[in-house]
């Protein structure tokens, strides 16, 4: 067996390839295998059940509130292509030198996440306006404006660099090209990822500043607003997002790294760090965000203010609200008159 290994590293890509088709595990050693480790079926099946899980509370979810329609459309995604991609998991685990098990689980597992982060960007924008556009640095709708087509032009050049690494794969060449831009799309990821967690930060110490100097005065003093900022809920949902932020940036850092490396590098090779750096980092981030979906935990932010032109709402109210002034200025004027 292993001078027939040996021998076939002299062989034609193409050939070398046909003939690991054929193999199982019972006839050619696992690190020939395109996973180079045995895929535990164990891990896949509890993947695939707790995603499951939390599909379904996404969409319970918004089946009862009917809010937070973009939200739910973003990070259904991206957990659907969770499930498919664990699937293709459990495909390879039955033959791991089948193509279509591995390249179903390379892309949709490499782009999910892009859908989960467009489902967390969605959120800033309403959380500035629960405290105030006065204490961000930039327009709330600005925050939407840049994070959600850096979160598609990232999705597009990894599902991209899927589909030509995918391609060349079936027609037996070299899948460098398609795996440089699907890491080009990771790492773009990563430093969107890194821009809103500075921006995160920085209006969260520019509203503590204000807080200490002005009171409450410093946060938006509309009633449903007031009331939702004293809540445990929205408490708790920022406290999701926070964590959910962190564990989809640190998992793709992990496969920045991971397919730095190519399909053969030293980290693909080890099942641990993929279950650890993946599966557990997303699934953490999806459970929280079911746990304080802010379908419920900021439904004040998700029917009011927050949404695509906030700003030309405010600047009715703000008419509206001058219009009643004037006019009560106009009938306390007559009465004195009248006296």
């Amino acid at each position: 067996m292993e001078h027939f290994f040996s021998s076939m590293t002299i062989l034609p890509r193409e050939t070398r390839l046909e003939l690991l088709a054929e193999c199982t595990v019972e006839t050619c050693p696992i690190d020939s295998s395109y996973y180079f480790y045995r895929v535990s079926l164990a891990a896949n099946a509890t993947f695939i059940a707790l995603f499951a899980v939390s599909l379904l509370g996404f969409l319970v979810t918004y089946a009862v509130t009917r809010r937070a329609t973009a939200f739910t459309f973003a990070v259904s995604a991206g957990v659907i292509l969770e499930i498919i991609g664990y699937a293709g998991r459990i495909m390879s685990w039955k033959n791991q030198w089948e193509e279509n098990g591995f390249l179903m689980q390379i892309v949709c597992l490499t782009i999910a996440p892009a859908f989960i982060a467009g489902g967390i960007y969605l959120c800033l924008r309403r959380i500035v306006y629960a405290f105030g556009p006065e204490n961000s640095r930039i327009a709330p709708e600005t925050y939407t404006r840049f994070f959600i087509p850096c979160d598609l032009l990232s999705l597009l050049l990894q599902a991209a660099g899927g589909g030509i690494a995918s391609s060349a794969s079936h027609q037996h060449k070299s899948t460098k090209v398609g795996d440089h831009i699907m890491v080009a799309g990771l790492a773009f990821q990563v430093l969107t990822l890194l821009i809103f967690m500075i921006l995160c930060g920085d209006f969260a110490m520019r509203t503590r500043r204000r807080y200490k100097s002005l009171g409450e005065a410093a946060f938006d003093q509309n009633p449903h607003f007031v009331t939702l900022r004293h809540s445990m809920k929205f408490k708790g949902f920022l406290a999701a997002l926070a964590l959910a932020t962190i564990c989809i940036f640190w998992r793709s850092v992990y496969r920045v790294a991971e397919l730095a490396e190519g399909w053969s590098g030293s980290l693909i090779k080890r099942q641990w760090l993929f279950v650890g750096f993946e599966g557990v980092m997303v699934i953490v981030a999806c459970l929280a965000l079911n746990l304080f979906n802010p379908a419920f935990a900021f439904s004040e932010g998700v029917t009011g203010l927050g949404g695509l032109g906030s700003k030309k709402k405010m600047k009715k109210q703000r008419e509206k609200a001058n219009e009643g002034s004037s006019s009560n200025s106009d009938v306390d004027g007559g009465l004195k008159s009248s006296v």
